[in-house]
């Protein structure tokens, strides 16, 4: 299997070597300019209304996101990328989120190495301060991680070219911890562009996890974005099998994570659509689906997101998200209304 997916994905990367011109950095902000070091970030305090398991409703005032990063370019040819998160809510202390090192001067074929986001999903690799929807879905908390891991990647590609390309080695474990064996996990992400509107693409992950020698996980995603004047639509499919043991949850919603024996096959998808009017509103819709074991029955659980999304200005915006969630066979109470006023700096 890994030698077909490292194959596959070299030939991948030829075809990308001969299209492309020019190359995008990896993070998910950019410098104010060529000298010394940009300080951005932004903060995300929030709302929240929730049910819970013993049908009592809540409601607490809490931080989802309160990042700094340290950004800069280094003559010649050198960046550099740092990110702090301070909201203890989510990790209970500040915590590094990303760190790492890039060479640009070939943009076909840039370099990144450090801790940074893992290549996979369309999703996930959109950042925080631009998701559409308060929360990330289901699937890619569940199926993409680690968020974020330690490794070096080649990747290639820019707003003007059709094809991007991104190809890691990665430690494939908890964020900020060594990793338990000697194998590396290799993950890529390929899209392309044949019109104006329409980006499609794929992802891929495969490598071995934790100290048991049996523990592989493979993953492979499709997506699809179609934006047309005012109107965006995203979709994606994950697809994940785990042999050995496995881990759930983590993410971007700061779940904890725990850990499971006995391997397990998993899937999931969404699909989300939004307008933006001319009063700078935009409204949000999102349907997703997520089944914990493929081959056990009525175990989807299922998530519609309905809300909006209103631009004050290009620093400050307002989120409002209600969560209807369903679970086959073991329906709980568990809708949540979120509140968020993000504010970038």
């Amino acid at each position: 299997m890994i030698k077909k997916i490292i194959s596959g994905l070299i030939l991948l990367m030829l075809i990308s070597l001969v299209s492309i011109n020019h190359s995008n950095a990896q993070g998910c902000m950019e410098p104010s300019s060529d000298e010394g070091v940009s300080i951005k970030g932004y903060i995300q305090p929030q709302w929240e209304y929730y049910q819970t398991t013993d049908k009592k409703d809540a409601n607490s005032f809490t931080f989802n996101r309160a990042r700094i990063a340290a950004l800069g370019n280094i003559p010649y040819d050198i960046s550099y990328f740092v990110m702090v998160d301070f909201s203890k809510f989510k990790s209970g202390s500040p915590w590094l989120l990303d760190a790492f090192i890039s060479y640009n001067r070939y943009e076909w074929a840039k370099i990144s190495f450090g801790q940074f986001k893992s290549p996979i999903s369309l999703e996930q690799n959109t950042p925080c301060q631009s998701l559409h929807t308060i929360y990330r879905s289901r699937v890619v908390n569940e199926l993409a991680g680690p968020q974020r891991d330690m490794g070096a990647m080649i990747f290639g590609g820019t707003a003007e070219s059709k094809l991007h390309y991104y190809l890691a080695v990665m430690n494939d474990y908890e964020k900020g911890f060594e990793d338990e064996n000697n194998a590396k996990s290799v993950k890529g992400r390929l899209t392309f562009a044949p019109l104006e509107f329409l980006q499609i693409g794929g992802s891929f992950a495969y490598g071995k996890t934790g100290e048991k020698e049996d523990n592989e996980k493979t993953r492979f995603g499709g997506e699809l974005q179609l934006n047309y004047g005012n109107f965006l639509f995203q979709g994606e499919y994950l697809w994940a099998d785990d042999t050995g043991d496995y881990t759930t949850g983590g993410g971007c919603d700061g779940t904890p994570i725990e850990y499971h024996t006995g391997g397990v096959t998993r899937s999931g998808y969404f699909a989300q659509a939004m307008y933006m009017t001319s009063w700078n509103l935009q409204p949000v819709v999102r349907f997703e689906s997520y089944d914990s074991d493929v081959d056990i029955d009525d175990n989807t659980e299922t998530i519609m997101t309905f809300g909006f999304n209103y631009f004050l200005n290009d620093w400050t915006r307002v989120q409002l998200n209600y969560l209807y969630k369903a679970e086959q066979g073991n329906e709980i109470p568990n809708d949540r209304v979120a509140l968020q006023v993000q504010v970038k700096f």
